[in-house]
């Protein structure tokens, strides 16, 4: 497939987004256009499609239900050899984030309590009334970490920081803008509200504007790759309901500066969300071994609420995080209440309905096991991983680190294609993510890393991949023209048509 060539798509980077729009618009109506841009997207991705689905062929696939069912024995023998041939670069620590601890002991605990409690359902708080308390004691617990305790000094029991638990950080977040949605509906008369976040910030506060009807303004950030405060106080207007900071933020792993951003909101009577969906269990660790970590938590007056994800560094399985409130006035418009359904009074404080009251009883049961005791240690392997990992990039000189990151390292180059580099590390069973604006690759450094001779591995290789990529410059790859492509096509709109077709793809039998 011919892409085009990013430094010609760079030239119409100039061009003002309404035009290229509106362009992009035209040329989508030509059918020839059309027809040319379907073609070559199909041809990307019947070339993706083989890594996609490595089990075609190989395994049973079922598109229907089977007219007998099958043994026990043989589903679990299926998935136990579908579990072996996956875990290994995970368990490795070749992987960026995804896993946060995966030591064996701590994952065969988990699963216990899991089965243990695999039918409770917090909906009804009745049959399973040690899901609630399971759930009660997760946020106390996340919000005593998170400054609890200095923000509810000298307070009613009403303006204390409360929460609730949800399926992971993009639900905790969701849920934080849809309540500053409904409150400020409800106590300003806002009927077009606005949020204000800096480019770095997670989409999923952009998945909640566009289900929540809220505007999305986004900010750039500095030099230093953190929000920019000037430029956040320049974008509020009478509809801004919340201002985004993130500790730390996804892309670059820097903290924004939260007390500045923070302030500004308390000063305009807004809200303030911190996402520590990353951070919420490592900051306050790292703090407290004495690393420099600045203020972003419920010790600031203008942090209104936060999230801070338990299935990352809380340690807990896949599917649970919190999100906290100063106070359960503000919490109350998270909550949805039916009064007038013939089946009785509804009730239920986040989106799902059912939730899995096994997975809260996991978190919990992580928490406890864990204590204050095993975070601190679990930070400290972290840290003095990275601070190595951080050492080693900076001394391979084609490469540089972007920011001051903490745990969460983003390195690029100005002399070799960072994203063939990680394209010749992914040959090598590394696992990265890939940035944009600028290009970079990132690498989440968790427990796996702390393994021994994993950051030495990793550093070896990367310096390997980034000398086979000098001595190789016309090498093209396979997804390293796609990263380039998708970094500088102006066409925005494309480049989402290509990732629709792409999960598309992901739901083939």
């Amino acid at each position: 497939m011919a892409l085009p060539d990013p430094k010609s798509l760079n030239l119409l980077n100039h061009v003002p987004p309404r035009l290229l729009s509106a362009a992009e618009r035209y040329l989508k109506a030509v059918p020839l256009v059309r027809d040319l841009l379907s073609k070559e997207t199909d041809t990307l991705l019947s070339e993706l499609e083989g890594g996609l689905k490595p089990y075609r062929g190989k395994m049973p696939a079922f598109d229907r239900l089977p007219v007998t069912g099958r043994s026990r024995e043989e589903v679990l023998r299926e998935l136990q050899a579908l579990e072996s041939q996956e875990e290994g670069r995970w368990r490795d620590g070749k992987v960026s984030g995804a896993v946060y601890n995966g030591d064996s002991e701590h994952i065969d605990f988990l699963n216990r309590v899991y089965a243990l409690h695999s039918q409770s359902n917090p909906l009804h708080a009745d049959l399973w009334p040690s899901a609630t308390k399971f759930e009660a004691e997760v946020i106390a617990m996340a919000a005593t970490m998170l400054g609890a305790d200095a923000a509810n000094a000298g307070r009613p029991a009403s303006e204390h920081v409360c929460g609730s638990m949800s399926s992971g950080g993009t639900e905790s977040i969701m849920l934080a803008i849809k309540t500053y949605r409904d409150w400020a509906r409800e106590t300003k008369g806002i009927t077009k509200p606005e949020m204000v976040a800096p480019s770095s910030a997670h989409p999923a506060f952009d998945k909640a504007a566009h289900y929540f009807g809220v505007k999305m303004v986004r900010v750039p950030v500095g030099a230093d790759y953190r929000a920019d405060v000037a430029a956040t106080k320049k974008a509020l207007t009478r509809n801004t309901i919340v201002l985004i900071g993130s500790a730390p933020g996804f892309p670059h792993g820097v903290i924004d500066p939260i007390a500045e951003l923070s302030e500004l909101a308390r000063k305009k009577r807004i809200g303030f969300h911190t996402d520590a969906c990353l951070g919420g269990f490592v900051l306050p660790f790292a703090r407290k071994l004495g690393r420099e970590v600045p203020p972003f938590d419920f010790r600031l007056p203008g942090v209104t609420s936060m999230s801070a994800d338990t299935h990352k560094f809380g340690y807990a399985a896949k599917g649970s995080s919190v999100v906290l409130y100063r106070g359960t006035e503000l919490r109350s418009h998270q909550y949805f209440t039916a009064t007038e359904w013939p089946g009785g009074i509804y009730f239920s404080p986040t989106f799902s309905g059912s939730r899995p009251g096994a997975l809260i009883a996991v978190a919990w049961a992580s928490l406890v096991s864990m204590g204050e005791q095993g975070y601190l240690e679990a930070t400290r392997r972290i840290l003095e991983t990275a601070d190595t990992i951080k050492q080693g990039i900076r001394a391979i000189p084609e490469l540089h680190v972007l920011g001051d990151p903490l745990f969460v390292i983003a390195f690029g180059s100005e002399t070799v294609d960072i994203f063939k580099v990680m394209e010749r590390l992914g040959e090598q069973g590394w696992s990265l993510n890939g940035l944009h604006k600028p290009a970079a690759v990132h690498l989440c450094v968790t427990l796996r890393h702390a393994q021994p001779g994993v950051a030495e591995r990793f550093l070896s290789d990367l310096r390997a991949a980034v000398e086979h990529v000098k001595a190789n410059p016309g090498e093209k790859g396979t997804m390293a023209p796609v990263y380039g492509m998708a970094a500088a096509v102006p066409f925005r709109g494309l480049v989402s048509d290509l990732l629709k077709k792409y999960m598309d793809l992901l739901y083939k039998v």
